[in-house]
């Protein structure tokens, strides 16, 4: 169990998610996601000249993301700091921190900051040219909408994939609906004596800035537009694709956001640490492709190749967070795998707190971290799917 990259203790940070349309709709999501890291740099007293490699995780278009990462670092105040930009749809944030473990495991960089943003909400309507069009008329695009609503090559929609796997694996609506319950106890241990769990990572109250980013419009308290379910609400719900059973209610919601990892080697988080006592190393990465049209199994396979990666088995594990579009995807990783649902995502998951699509996974690593180091330490997995029938995962250890 080598380790491939650190991460120092207590560098990282996630704004609060906001339901598509809510509080955070009218943010450009690349200014935004500078303007937070500027501010947590700055608040962990941490020079923004340390990083000498970078990495942005983003999924959908915003005016001027054509520059990216070197955009996003110079607003940020590190100018000096060049790196891609990713976008593997769900598994973006997850693709970041591979790349920037890999560089710092090839020696080339010490500091790099992994970073992931993206809003849902307004997404882009594109036209693309077509000369060869009938009259030479293009062919326009509802980014965000359509992309949801149909996998390109199958033309089925995600919905369907979950369909296709609760059928494979034989998961009920009654199963769907019991566990989404339980996953919102689980994310309500995190709004436990006043946020306490969230405020381990995350500013709040949030202050929420206007366009320009010049002064506070908002106060959040935590995630904005969470919706808890209740046992009648949910069997009074029909399934989404008729014959089948995966409800609205069994599902996430998009939504806005941003959040970010620094990545080091070992010296360098010994420095930049807030406890250098707790040790954090990246240990393995997993990716994976299902067969077409059956999205929620792919976070079978990653894991185990992340795993497999890292040395260590199942049993090895202290936690395990998943990115969950759909109540499906853990209870046919539960029985692939041969572990308990109940036990994943003990403080939260994206069934709940919501789908800004390239953040979601660096939240949940981030909430993996500190679950493990509330609990002594440990090895912690984190997987999930994204579209086009994949799926990524990592295996990290927490030392305290």
């Amino acid at each position: 169990m080598k380790a491939i990259a650190h991460i120092p203790y207590g560098c990282y940070w996630s704004t609060p998610f906001a339901r598509w349309q809510g509080a955070l709709s009218h943010l450009h999501s690349l200014r935004f996601a500078a303007h937070v890291t500027r501010e947590s740099l700055a608040a962990r007293g941490i020079a923004p000249g340390v990083f000498d490699f970078g990495v942005l995780a983003m999924t959908r278009p915003e005016k001027g993301s054509f520059y990216g990462l070197p955009w996003l670092m110079g607003l940020a105040g590190a100018g000096q700091v060049g790196g891609p930009t990713v976008s593997q749809a769900c598994a973006s944030s997850v693709r970041a921190l591979q790349t920037a473990a890999r560089e710092v495991a090839a020696g080339t960089a010490t500091a790099a900051l992994a970073v992931a943003c993206d809003r849902t909400s307004n997404g882009p309507h594109l036209y693309y040219p077509n000369p060869a069009g009938s009259g030479g008329t293009g062919e326009a695009e509802d980014f965000i909408l359509e992309n949801m609503a149909c996998d390109p090559l199958g033309g089925h929609s995600m919905a369907q994939t979950a369909e296709n796997v609760a059928a494979k694996y034989a998961i009920t609506l009654t199963e769907q609906h019991a566990l989404v319950l339980h996953r919102e106890q689980q994310y309500r241990r995190a709004l436990a004596d006043g946020h306490a769990f969230h405020k381990r990572y995350m500013q709040l109250p949030f202050a929420v800035p206007d366009a320009r980013l010049r002064k506070t419009v908002a106060q959040l308290e935590g995630d904005d537009g969470i919706r808890f379910s209740t046992a009648e609400g949910l069997a009074a719900l029909k399934p989404v694709i008729a014959g089948g059973t995966v409800t609205y209610g069994a599902q996430t919601h998009p939504a806005d956001g941003n959040a970010a990892i620094i990545v080091t080697d070992a010296a360098r988080a010994r420095e930049l640490s807030r406890n250098p006592a707790i040790g954090i190393e990246l240990l393995g990465f997993g990716l994976s492709r299902a067969a077409l049209g059956f999205m929620p199994e792919a976070p079978i396979e990653a894991a185990s190749r992340a795993l497999q990666a890292a040395g260590v088995g199942l049993k090895d594990l202290t936690a395990i967070n998943t990115h969950n579009p759909f109540a499906v995807n853990d209870l046919a990783f539960a029985k692939g795998m041969g572990t308990d649902a109940l036990a994943m995502n003990n403080y939260g998951c994206s069934l709940v707190f919501g789908h800004p699509n390239g953040p979601t996974g660096m939240r949940s690593t981030i909430e993996l971290i500190e679950e493990l180091a509330l609990r002594g330490g440990g090895l912690g997995l984190f997987v999930g799917c994204a579209a086009g029938d994949t799926a990524m995962a990592l295996v990290l250890r927490v030392g305290v």
